[in-house]
C-alpha cells in the first residue's frame, strides 16, 4: 500500500499522536512510528497489512487559526518495534539571524534528514538582511522553539541596555548592537514583535531540554571550552538527560556523567571558523551536528549593501566564520 500524505499542521499532528495514546496504540517498545513531514506542512501515514497494522478509527484534528476539524476514517498507521514516540528524530535550528541564504539551504538539507519534528533555537531575525522574512517562514512551518537574547532586545530594548550596564567591557559591542534595533524593529512592525514576545524561554522535550543561552539568562552562556563543572553548574536545575543550547555559535557535543550537553552552532554567523550553517539532529542516542553549505559571499555582499548600521562588520564575520572585532 502506498504512503499517504495528509497535509496537517503541529497542532494537528500532536493531537493525532495524542489520540494514538489514548487508544493504546503507543506502548513502550512498539508505538506508531511514521516518518513526518511535520516541518513542511504534511503528515505521511505509511498504512500496513497484517499484524503491524491498527486501525484509528475517526480522527479529528483541530487546525491553528481556523478552528476547523479534519476528519479522515479508518487511518492505518505503521506499527513499528523497537520505535517510540518518545525516540523520534528531532533537528534543532538556532540562530538564523535574518540569514534568507544559510536558512534555505538548511531547509533543502533538513528534506533530506526528514526529521519528526523540528524546533528552533531563537535569534531568528536581528543583524542579516531578511528578518521579517525569516519569522514569516518560521511561523508558516509551525515550529515550536524559545525566544533567544536577540528576539529579546527587539521588543524589550532595554534588556540590552541592562546587559550592557553589566557588562562594561562590552561597550563597543553592544553598543553597536544596539544600533540595529531601530531599522529592524521597523522592518519587523508591531505585530511580528509581539510574536517574538510569546516566544518561551523554554522548550521541553521528553529526551532533551532546548534553552537559547542559559536557564533563565538570554545573555550568558558557557563557552565550548568551559569545564565540566561549569556546563553541570549552568545547567542541572534543567534536570535533561539531553540539554540543548545555541547562543554562542559554536557547535559541540559533550557527555558528562548523567548529562549531555550539546551546541547547536549556528545557522548564519558561526564562530568556530566554519563558514557554514550548522543544525544539530537527535535520533535516539544518536547526536549529529550537520554542516551546510551555502552561497556565503552573495549573502556578504548583500548585507553589506542592504543598510543595516555596522553592516560591513557583520559581513566580514560571515564571510570569516568566526568572531571579528568592530572597527
Amino acid at each position: 500500500m502506498e504512503p499517504l500524505t495528509w497535509p496537517m499542521n503541529l497542532s494537528a499532528r500532536n493531537h493525532y499522536l495524542g489520540y494514538l495514546r489514548d487508544q493504546g496504540e503507543c506502548t513502550a517498545g512498539r508505538t506508531s512510528a511514521f516518518r513526518s513531514t511535520q516541518c513542511f506542512g504534511a503528515l505521511i501515514v505509511r498504512p500496513t497489512a497484517g499484524r503491524h497494522a491498527r486501525s484509528c478509527g475517526r480522527l479529528f484534528c483541530q487546525t491553528v487559526g481556523n478552528a476547523k476539524a479534519l476528519a479522515r476514517d479508518k487511518i492505518e498507521a505503521t506499527i513499528l518495534e523497537g520505535r517510540s514516540l518518545f525516540n523520534m528524530r528531532v533537528a534543532i535550528v538556532s540562530d538564523i539571524h535574518g540569514n534568507r541564504r544559510a536558512f534555505e539551504a538548511v531547509l533543502s538539507d533538513l528534506r533530506l534528514v526528514s526529521p519528526d519534528m523540528i524546533v528552533h533555537g531563537g535569534d531568528l531575525s536581528a543583524g542579516g538582511t531578511r528578518p521579517a522574512e525569516i519569522i514569516d517562514q518560521i511561523r508558516q512551518l509551525g515550529w515550536p522553539g524559545v525566544r533567544g537574547n536577540t528576539d529579546e532586545m527587539l521588543w524589550h530594548p532595554q534588556r540590552l541596555t541592562e546587559y550592557a550596564a553589566a557588562q562594561p567591557k562590552l561597550t563597543a559591542i553592544l553598543s553597536r548592537v544596539a544600533e540595529t534595533i531601530p531599522p529592524t524593529r521597523a522592518i519587523l512592525g508591531e505585530e511580528r514583535l509581539r510574536w517574538l514576545a510569546t516566544l518561551p524561554p523554554e522548550h521541553v522535550h521528553e529526551s532533551f531540554t532546548l534553552v537559547h543561552a542559559s536557564p533563565k539568562d538570554l545573555w550568558r552562556a558557557p563557552a565550548p571550552n568551559a569545564s565540566d563543572e561549569e556546563l553541570r553548574t549552568s545547567y542541572a536545575s534543567l534536570a535533561a538527560q539531553v540539554v540543548v543550547y545555541g547562543h554562542i555559535h559554536c557547535p559541540y557535543i559533550r557527555k558528562l556523567q548523567g548529562m549531555t550537553v550539546v551546541n547547536t552552532g549556528s545557522v548564519s554567523q558561526s564562530y568556530d571558523g566554519d563558514p557554514r550553517a550548522s543544525y544539530l539532529v537527535i535520533d535516539g542516542e544518536n547526536l549529529t551536528i550537520r554542516r551546510v553549505e551555502y552561497d556565503v559571499e552573495a549573502e556578504a555582499n548583500e548585507l553589506w549593501r542592504c543598510g543595516l548600521p555596522h553592516a560591513g562588520w557583520l559581513s566580514r564575520m560571515l564571510l570569516a566564520g568566526k568572531y571579528c572585532p568592530p572597527d
